[in-house]
C-alpha cells in the first residue's frame, strides 16, 4: 500500500514538473524574450502592425500605405513602392531605441534642430486611432546620434543616427524598381509584339514552351528562358519622366509589347511592359508599365534578348533524341561509314569491323548531332525534303530503346552561305522542317573507324588493383611495391621510400596512354623501330604477382615514339610527350 502511495506521489510530481517545463518553455520564456527585446524602445508596436507611414520633411512629404502584397506610395507620387526598402525602414523606426534623455524641457528646441524638425514621422498602427509620432532633429556634434522628440513630449533624447538616415532617404529609394513583377515559376503564357509581328507562347509545364501564334511550332526554350531571366530581374536604372508630355522621344508611342500571363483558368492574370527606344550610351532601353504614366530606363538586355521574329523564337534543334536510351547508331557517307552499338556503359564498333570504341569520341560525336542547330528554314513539310535533299551525303540513323524505327537524319551540301560561311541542308526523314546548318558539320559527321575506335594502348585497369611496378632501362630496374592504399616503397635496386604521388602519376600516365597510329600490325623487324633493344621497359603486376602488361618503348623520331606491348605483335606510334613521364620515373620516384 505504501509503495502504491509513493508511486502516485512521484507521478504527480513528474506531471507537475512537466507542466511547469511546458509553461516555462512555451509561455514564460517567449514572453521574457519579448520583454527583453522591447527594452529601450520608444514604442512597443510590432513592425507587422504598421499600416501606414508618413514622413514630412521641409521640402516634401512621403506617404506610404501597406497593401495586400506590399506597399504603395501615395505621395509625392502615386506609384508602387519597393517592399523590401519600406519594410526595412518600418522595422527600423518601429523598433527604434532611445539612447538617453538630453533635456527634459529645453528652452531652445532649435538648438537641437527641432524647431522646426528635419523630419516628422507618423506611423499608422493597426487598432490605434492616433498615429505614433517622432520628430527628428539634427545630429549631435560627433554625428553618431540624432536628437529627437516623441510625439508632443517636450523632452529631447538622442537616438541612433540610422533614424535620421531612414527619414531623409530620397523618394527614389522607396520606389519599386522592378520593371515588371512576376515569378517565372507561375508563368503560363507569353505574348510578344515586335514591329507589328505578334507571337504567342504557352508553357504546358514550367520551362517547356511552344508557339501557338502565328502558327503552332516548338519554341527555343533556351532563348525564352534567357529573355525571361533578364525580364524578371530587370530593375529601373533611372526614373526618367513621371509625367511625360509625349512618349515619342522614348520610342514608346509605337512600342514593342511584352505580356506575361500568370496562373490558369479563373486565376489567370496578365501584366504588360511597353518597350521603347534603346539608349546605347547608357547601355539601357526605355520602358513603361502599361497602366502607369512614368517612363523608366532599364538594362539593355531586356531589348537585346527579346525575341523579335518567329524565326528567332522557334526551336532550332534539328534532331531530338534521348542519349541515355540510344542503343545503336549507324552513319553512312561517301567514305564508307560505321555502325556503333551500346556495350554496357560504353560503345563498340560492329561495322565495318568489330572493335572496342572510344566512348569519349562516340559521346563527342553524339553531342555534335544533338547540338546541331538550324541557321535558316527552307521548308516546313517532309514532302518538300526531296527537293533539297535529292542526294544525301550523310545519313545518320539513331535507334532508341523500344522504338520500332530509327530516327534518320539526312545531310547534303548546299550552294547557300550563312554569315559568309558554307551551309548544308539537313532534315529528319519523314518530318519537317528542312533547314540550313553549318557546312562544316558535313565533315564533322563523317567519322571513320580510326576516329572512333578505342586508342588506349594498355588494357583497362584500376589503379588500386596494381600492387607492383617495374621500370627498367638496360640492366638498372626500379621496382616499387604498394605498402598501403596510396603508399609505395622502393624494393629495388635498394629499399627506400617514394615521393608522394609519383607512382600514382606514373600509373595515370600509363592508363591514359593512347596511340596515334599503328606503325605495323604484325610481326616486324624490331630493330627498325628501336624495339630489339628497348630504351625502356615498364611492367605492371596485379595481386599475387601476376603480370598485367609490359610496355616496351623504342625509337623516338621527333614528336613520335614507337612502342609495343610485349604480349602483342602490333607496333604503335605515340606522342613523345606522353612518354616523358615514363622516362623520368626511375629518377623521379625514389625519395
Amino acid at each position: 500500500m505504501a509503495r502504491g502511495k509513493t508511486l502516485v506521489v512521484l507521478l504527480l510530481l513528474a506531471a507537475g514538473l512537466g507542466g511547469f517545463f511546458y509553461y516555462d518553455t512555451y509561455w514564460l520564456n517567449p514572453k521574457r524574450e519579448k520583454q527583453e527585446s522591447a527594452k529601450g524602445r520608444i514604442w512597443t508596436v510590432e513592425p507587422k502592425d504598421v499600416e501606414g507611414v508618413t514622413i514630412t520633411r521641409k521640402s516634401e512629404t512621403v506617404r506610404l500605405k501597406r497593401t495586400a502584397d506590399g506597399w504603395e506610395m501615395l505621395e509625392p507620387l502615386r506609384v508602387r513602392a519597393d517592399r523590401a526598402a519600406v519594410d526595412d525602414m518600418v522595422t527600423s523606426l518601429a523598433t527604434a531605441r532611445m539612447d538617453r534623455e538630453i533635456d527634459p524641457n529645453p528652452a531652445r528646441p532649435a538648438d537641437f534642430g527641432l524647431a522646426p524638425p528635419e523630419a516628422e514621422v507618423r506611423l499608422d498602427v493597426k487598432g490605434s486611432a492616433a498615429p505614433l509620432v517622432l520628430r527628428v532633429g539634427s545630429k549631435n556634434p560627433t554625428g553618431v546620434w540624432v536628437y529627437a522628440r516623441e510625439g508632443d513630449k517636450p523632452a529631447v533624447m538622442t537616438m541612433s543616427e540610422s533614424v535620421a538616415r531612414d527619414t531623409t532617404r530620397p523618394v527614389a529609394d522607396f520606389r519599386d524598381r522592378s520593371v515588371i513583377a512576376f515569378d517565372r515559376r507561375n508563368l503560363t503564357g507569353l505574348d510578344l509584339e515586335v514591329g507589328g509581328d505578334q507571337m504567342g507562347l504557352v508553357a504546358d509545364e514550367p520551362g517547356k514552351w511552344r508557339l501557338v501564334k502565328p502558327r503552332a511550332l516548338r519554341a527555343d526554350a533556351e532563348m525564352v528562358a534567357d529573355f525571361l531571366e533578364k525580364l524578371e530581374g530587370a530593375k529601373a536604372i533611372e526614373f526618367v519622366d513621371d509625367a511625360p508630355k509625349s512618349l515619342a522621344p522614348y520610342g514608346l508611342d509605337k512600342p514593342s509589347r511584352v505580356t506575361v500571363w500568370l496562373g490558369r483558368d479563373k486565376d489567370r492574370s496578365s501584366r504588360t511592359l511597353l518597350v521603347g527606344r534603346p539608349v546605347p550610351e547608357k547601355k539601357g532601353v526605355y520602358v513603361k508599365r502599361e497602366g502607369e504614366a512614368g517612363v523608366l530606363l532599364t538594362a539593355e538586355a531586356v531589348w537585346t534578348t527579346l525575341p523579335k521574329t518567329v524565326g528567332a523564337l522557334r526551336d532550332k534543334t534539328v534532331v531530338t533524341y534521348a542519349y541515355d536510351k540510344l542503343s545503336k547508331v549507324e552513319i553512312a557517307h561517301g567514305r564508307g561509314g560505321v555502325t556503333l552499338e551500346k556495350d554496357g556503359t560504353g560503345w563498340k564498333l560492329t561495322a565495318p569491323e568489330a572493335l572496342k570504341a572510344d566512348s569519349s569520341a562516340v559521346t563527342g560525336l553524339l553531342w555534335k548531332i544533338r547540338d546541331l542547330r538550324a541557321l535558316g528554314f527552307l521548308a516546313e513539310t517532309p514532302a518538300e525534303a526531296a527537293r533539297f535533299l535529292s542526294r544525301p551525303e550523310v545519313t545518320i540513323r539513331l535507334w532508341e530503346e523500344g522504338a520500332k524505327e530509327p530516327k534518320t537524319l539526312l545531310l547534303q551540301s548546299s550552294p547557300e552561305r550563312r554569315g559568309g560561311q558554307p551551309a548544308a541542308v539537313a532534315a529528319v526523314q519523314g518530318e519537317g522542317p528542312v533547314v540550313l546548318v553549318e557546312g562544316k558539320m558535313l565533315a564533322d559527321l563523317m567519322p571513320g573507324v580510326a576516329e572512333l575506335r578505342d586508342r588506349a594502348l594498355l588494357p583497362a585497369f584500376d589503379i588500386g588493383d596494381i600492387k607492383k611496378a617495374r621500370v627498367a632501362a638496360g640492366d638498372k630496374p626500379l621496382v616499387v611495391e604498394r605498402s598501403g592504399e596510396t603508399e609505395w616503397k622502393v624494393v629495388e635496386p635498394a629499399r627506400g621510400n617514394t615521393k608522394d604521388g609519383r607512382v600514382s602519376s606514373l600509373l595515370v600516365t600509363l592508363r591514359g596512354l593512347k596511340w596515334k597510329e599503328i606503325a605495323a600490325k604484325g610481326p616486324d623487324d624490331g630493330a627498325k623501330w628501336g624495339l630489339d633493344k628497348p630504351e625502356l621497359e615498364v611492367t605492371l603486376f596485379k595481386d599475387g604477382g601476376a603480370e598485367l602488361v609490359t610496355l616496351l618503348v623504342g625509337r623516338t623520331d621527333g614528336a613520335i615514339t614507337y612502342v609495343k606491348l610485349k604480349a602483342g605483335p602490333a607496333i604503335f606510334a605515340v606522342s613523345s610527350k606522353d612518354v616523358d613521364d615514363l622516362r623520368r620515373a626511375r629518377t623521379d620516384i625514389p625519395s
